[in-house]
């Protein structure tokens, strides 16, 4: 049932972003667990969109999980995965952080957030250079899987929440559309880094 406002209830956009991901691989189990509870899902601005990229990732990670070795399915979901995470991150800062930083109450959000990106990307494009088949893949993807939950639970409670509270109800629609174009464009064009990760 859509509320009012264009809304999904929670229930519906997790659903939904789960859906897409399965779409990939509908054979593969998609056990995302407990996710933390936020005000954004379902919001038809910029937040609720965000969160349902993150719910989709959510799923993407659960389900590269339950691959073996270095199967189609397991590249498949990994390459699209890199994709998603980096036009998400990148539409994300121009659509929200570049504004958010303006304000000095919601700098120090953006900024960790933005940093965060980074080491995320790194940690990628490291999983990338190295041999899926070898269990020391399955424990790096682990990393990065614990490193992607511990950044978005903050985004949705933390950082999302004090950036709302700057924002203006045009300015949250006007950024979902920005988002929508840059991560179209980024996705398209998002190639798959390989660089082991020395450290």
């Amino acid at each position: 049932m859509v509320q009012a406002g264009g809304r999904l209830t929670e229930a519906q956009a997790k659903a939904s972003a789960v859906a897409k991901a399965k779409a990939l691989a509908p054979d593969l189990a998609a056990r995302l667990g407990s996710t933390p509870r936020t005000s954004f899902r379902g919001d038809p601005d910029v937040f609720g969109r965000l969160v349902e990229d993150h719910d989709r990732h959510r799923a993407l990670l659960a389900m590269i999980e339950e691959t073996q070795g270095a199967s189609a399915e397991r590249r498949k979901l990994f390459e699209e995965l890199v994709r998603e995470l980096k036009a998400h991150a990148a539409a994300e800062e121009q659509a929200l952080w570049s504004s958010v930083l303006r304000d000095p109450q919601t700098t120090d959000f953006a900024r960790h957030a933005i940093a965060e990106h980074k080491e995320i990307e790194d940690m990628l494009a490291d999983l990338a250079a190295r041999d899926m088949s070898s269990p020391g893949w399955l424990r790096r993807f682990a990393g990065l899987k614990a490193e992607y939950l511990h950044h978005i639970r903050e985004e949705e409670q933390e950082q999302f929440v004090a950036a709302e509270a700057q924002l203006s109800d045009s300015d949250r629609k006007h950024m979902r559309g920005v988002f929508e174009r840059r991560k179209k464009a980024e996705k398209a064009a998002a190639e798959i880094e390989r660089k082991i990760k020395l450290s």
